[in-house]
Formats: structure tokens, C-alpha cells, sequence
């Protein structure tokens, strides 16, 4: 490790299979299929090792879509909130299905797509999230269709929906309660589809899951109404396999032990800072200290981590859980140096697969 430069992320191989596994186990236990959420994590040097135990993918954007047909393949879910007329024939052309936002979509494209198969969003009005931020099912939520008789006007063009409705949702019993409100609420049109996509966000390979209770969920719900569900596990597919590895650069006191590293909250993991969380650093010894990113964001603070021994300039800090929603939102704020991307091999081998230079830097401007 000592060999590549920090900042970089360090994706763990053995850690990934053990969720892969699990993924797999899900799969044919249940009859359902899985896809990897491209909006989560999409670091495509893993992708060959990933496709074994997945159905495909399923993405948010264009650019998304066409990082999973080409890289990825297999199954190809196309998604986003609204397609713009330059985009929609080239995202058909990578497509296995097209899932549409609202209604209007569906009436402006729909006889382009007809060539594939062709899905609608639903929103069943509640969610497991607790931020409103992320909650689509908040107020005039703008994601998906919810009125049934919009839904009865698309269901000769459509033959599917996808319903995201979990949010880091480890509680087996809150996924089988709310889905049986699905099944009550929207079962009449359930039975006249072919398939059923309940998203991602279910905890599904966390420490204690009640794996085979989902399994057998997900079957009887297939059986009843004649469908095949697809689930879209991001964070379940990569929770716990990647660190961000720094180096302390600077300690300083002002009032507290700071330790400020070659890496920022900001730039390398957004996500953080948007729902006002703390990075998951070592607590494992007395000596405390606040870790803080090098940019002039007076906020770019990582949180509080405990160490064996009083740090040093030059120390490595290992920051873990670093890959969902993490490395598909670094940025170069400050012109802050990106992260390279590192993979432990299940040998213990450590390769480095990509550095961002100024180049980088510089080209992703004008």
C-alpha cells in the first residue's frame, strides 16, 4: 500500500465477493434478479469480477446507461427523471428496458421505445428514508406516478414499474409491511404486468439480514402476481469494501487535537457533507483527534477519530465505507488532488487501476 500515492480509494476484493455472495444467494433462492445501481457506484474496473453474481444494470442518466451496456452488459435497465429529445434514440439503442418518469414521458416517447420493453415509475406516497432530501415520496414529489387512473391510461404501452420507495432500510419487517401496502393498494394493476422493479435500498447484506425471510417475500410476491421482481442493490452490493486512504499532512491545536490530511469531505466524499454525516474513522485507542480536509471550506471536517498512539505527520488514515455514493460525486473543489482508485487483490495484492493528473484537472474545464 505504501507504494500508491494517498489520497486513493482502496477497493477490497474479498470483502466484495462476501457481498457478491450474498447477492447471488438472494437471487436464486428468491427467483429475483438483481442490478447493480450505476447512481451508486459505477467503478467499472470491477465490473468483471461483479458480473457473476448480478443480472445487470440499471442507471439514472445517458452517460450512466451507457457505462453499463458497454462495460458491464447483460441486462440493461434504462432510468431518468426526464429524457431530452437529443438523448432518447441513443438511449434506447443501449436499452433492455426504458423506464419512464411520469406519464408525459411515457406519451412523448413511448412509440419511439416501442422496440423494447417499456416501464413507468410508480410512486407508492411513502418511503423508509428518514432525510427529506433524499425522500421520493415527499411533498409534490416530482418522482414517479402515483394517481391510478394515470397509471390504468399507460398499461396497454407498458409492462412493468419500478417502485423505489427503501433507503438504507436493514428492517425486514418495515420492507414487509410497506410492500404488503403495495400489494393492496396497486394489486389489480400488479397482476397485469410482466415485471416489477422494487428498487434499491434495502440493507440486504448487512451484518444479521434475515436473508432467507426476503427470499421467501420476494417469491410469494412474484408468485401472486405472475411477475418477475428486480431488485437494484447499490449500496448492499459495495457497503463495507472500499476505504478512502489518506496521510496526515498538518497537526495543529485550537483547542482540540487536529489532524488535517491530503484529502477533503467536500471533493472525495460529498455525500458526507450533504446529509451532514461523519466519516467512519478508527475509534480504537486514546488518543483523539478531529480529521480535517485540506481545502478552504471551513466545514471540510471529516469528524473525530481515536488512535493507539498520537499521530504524525506522514501517518496513514484509513477512512472506511468509501464507495457508495462516494466515488461517482468526487470533485475537484480547490483543484484539490483526485484520488486514485486502488484494488486489494483476495492475494492481499495491491494495483493501482487509475490516477487523475492535471490534465484531468484542467480538460474537465475550459
Amino acid at each position: 500500500m505504501s507504494e500508491v500515492q494517498t489520497p486513493f480509494y482502496l477497493i477490497d476484493k474479498a470483502s466484495l465477493r462476501r457481498n457478491m455472495e450474498k447477492v447471488a444467494y438472494l437471487r436464486e433462492r428468491s427467483g429475483a434478479k438483481a442490478l447493480l445501481a450505476l447512481k451508486c457506484f459505477a467503478t467499472w474496473s470491477v465490473f468483471d469480477f461483479m458480473r457473476d453474481y448480478m443480472d445487470g444494470t440499471t442507471s439514472s442518466s445517458l452517460f450512466e446507461l451507457r457505462l453499463g451496456h458497454e462495460e458491464f452488459g447483460k441486462e440493461t435497465h434504462a432510468y431518468s427523471v426526464a429524457w431530452a429529445d437529443h438523448e432518447i434514440d441513443e438511449a434506447i439503442s443501449y436499452a433492455d428496458k426504458i423506464i419512464f418518469n411520469s406519464l408525459s414521458q411515457l406519451d412523448r416517447f413511448g412509440d419511439k421505445a416501442s422496440g423494447i420493453n417499456i416501464g413507468l415509475r410508480l410512486n407508492p406516497r411513502f418511503s423508509t428514508s428518514g432525510f427529506d432530501l433524499a425522500d421520493p415520496a415527499r411533498p409534490f414529489s416530482r418522482l414517479g406516478e402515483w394517481d391510478i387512473s394515470r397509471l390504468e391510461a399507460a398499461m396497454d404501452r407498458i409492462s412493468g414499474v419500478m417502485i423505489h420507495y427503501n433507503c438504507e432500510n436493514g428492517d425486514f419487517d418495515l420492507f414487509d409491511h410497506q410492500l404488503t401496502r403495495i400489494e393492496t393498494e396497486f394489486g389489480d394493476i400488479l397482476q397485469r404486468l410482466d415485471w416489477v422493479s422494487l428498487g434499491g435500498g434495502i440493507h440486504f447484506t448487512g451484518e444479521g439480514y434475515p436473508l432467507d425471510r426476503l427470499a421467501d417475500r420476494l417469491k410469494a410476491f412474484q408468485d401472486r402476481f405472475g411477475v418477475q421482481a428486480y431488485l437494484e442493490p447499490g449500496e448492499a452490493s459495495i457497503t463495507q469494501t472500499t476505504s478512502l486512504e489518506v496521510s496526515v499532512l498538518d497537526i495543529i491545536n485550537n483547542g482540540k487535537d487536529v489532524a488535517i490530511v491530503d484529502s477533503s469531505i467536500e471533493a472525495h466524499m460529498l455525500d458526507l457533507l450533504i446529509y451532514r454525516e461523519t466519516a467512519k474513522l478508527p475509534q480504537d485507542g486514546a488518543h483523539e483527534y478531529q480529521i480535517a480536509g485540506k481545502t478552504c471550506l471551513a466545514g471540510d471536517i471529516f469528524g473525530e477519530g481515536r488512535f493507539a498512539r498520537p499521530l504524525q505527520i506522514g501517518d496513514r488514515i484509513s477512512i472506511a465505507d468509501a464507495a457508495g455514493y462516494t466515488m461517482v460525486k468526487k470533485n475537484w473543489f480547490n483543484g484539490v488532488a483526485m484520488p486514485s482508485i486502488a484494488i486489494r487483490e483476495e492475494d492481499g495484492t495491491i494495483r493501482s487501476v487509475r490516477e487523475f493528473s492535471y490534465d484531468d484537472y484542467k480538460s474537465s474545464l475550459s
